[in-house]
């Protein structure tokens, strides 16, 4: 059995992304209590692992300036990526590692190759990941059958496993640990809105800046909005960056009052505000894995992007809707991209009607209570 005293975990991903990993590094700090866990993250999700006992350190890295190698061409962007690359050798080089985990996908030449001169440049000597046939310089496979045939937790679960690593829950969860003055601040926001979180239906029609394909129309979500307002739930909608005009064309469709939480700062305010809350309705993105790490229960709309791999986790404490089109999922499938742009007709999402929905937000709010919203528990951790 392979034993190590400091570990690099890596994982240059979106908010959602990280959320996923959390089960795995779960298991590592199980199984490697002593060690030193170093997370390489990108700046804009550190704050994800802040409380997090499963980490000791986190390193940041922009990995959206190395996304292809066209950023490499310019002289000016190619000598700033250079010089942060170089940095980041150095400061892996000192970070003495003798295991690294690797949780992400080589599904690409240019991905596979940036990964490989990462590990190669903090010389480590055992390297976990996936491999679909083009990681050789993996030490511990685990098998990599292409998107969605594994949920992505799933899958990061498999990796750490190739070193012994496994949950101790049966069922595991994605962990985000809130302070008491986040939880207390959010308390706050709820009382000057004269609101009870176990009484709010939150709808996110957003979807992040990936991919806007993704979103299911505004109407249709007005239309589930009314359907929760008719249940005696106040309906609050929530907009990513860039988000606000999607939110205001829902709000502005509802027959039903509904407020807008505005003025959220952050990641981690945001799981603040949404932890306790009686329901969670949204579009494939980042904000709806916030919903699902603090346990609020998620119906989630899918279309082109692949459910068996970014449905809220674990999946049976939610809901997913989609139309089961011999097209859909287009986006992240087999081993490759896809298409993140959908086809013009956008029939997945065109064709999926409210009343799905609506119909499983009664299933999930006649499985649910409402519940208080306290410190302490796996995703709470003050």
């Amino acid at each position: 059995m392979v034993e190590l005293g400091r570990i690099l975990v890596v994982k240059l991903a979106d908010l959602g992304d990280l959320l996923t990993a959390t089960p795995a590094l779960r298991a590592l700090r199980t199984r490697f209590a002593s060690a030193e866990i170093t997370a390489l993250v990108t700046p804009h999700t550190a704050a994800l692992l802040d409380g997090n006992d499963a980490v000791n350190h986190v390193i940041t890295f922009p990995k959206g300036l190395f996304d292809s190698p066209q950023s490499w061409l310019s002289p000016v962007s190619g000598a700033h990526a250079l010089q942060l690359a170089s940095r980041l050798a150095v400061q892996l080089r000192r970070g003495h590692f003798d295991g690294a985990v690797l949780l992400h996908h080589f599904t690409t030449r240019w991905g596979s190759a940036k990964y490989r001169a990462l590990i190669g440049a903090a010389h480590v000597p055992v390297r976990a990941g996936l491999d679909g046939g083009g990681a050789r310089f993996l030490t511990h496979r685990a098998p990599d059958r292409g998107f969605g045939a594994r949920h992505e937790a799933d899958y990061w679960l498999d990796v750490v496993a190739t070193l012994g690593a496994r949950h101790a829950d049966a069922v595991p969860s994605m962990e985000l640990h809130l302070a008491a003055s986040e939880i207390a601040g959010a308390a706050l926001r709820w009382s000057q809105l004269r609101a009870s979180p176990q009484n709010v239906a939150v709808l996110h029609p957003g979807s992040g800046t990936f991919s806007v394909a993704r979103r299911w129309p505004a109407d249709r979500f007005a239309a589930v909005g009314d359907s929760l307002a008719s249940q005696g739930l106040l309906v609050a909608i929530v907009a990513g960056p860039g988000e606000d005009d999607v939110a205001a064309s829902v709000r502005s469709a509802m027959r039903s009052p509904s407020i807008f939480l505005h003025g959220i700062s952050s990641p981690r305010d945001l799981a603040a505000v949404l932890k306790g809350c009686r329901l969670f309705v949204g579009n494939d993105s980042g904000v709806m894995h916030v919903a699902a790490t603090v346990g609020v229960p998620v119906v989630a709309v899918f279309g082109l992007s692949n459910h068996r791999a970014w449905g809220p986790y674990p999946p049976l404490r939610h809901r997913v809707l989609r139309l089961d089109l011999p097209c859909s999922p287009c986006m992240y499938v087999g081993h490759g991209l896809g298409t993140p742009r959908g086809c013009p007709p956008r029939t997945c999402l065109e064709e999926l009607s409210p009343d799905l929905v609506t119909r499983a937000t009664s299933d999930l709010l006649a499985l649910s209570v409402p519940h208080a919203t306290s410190v302490g528990g796996s995703n709470d951790g003050a």
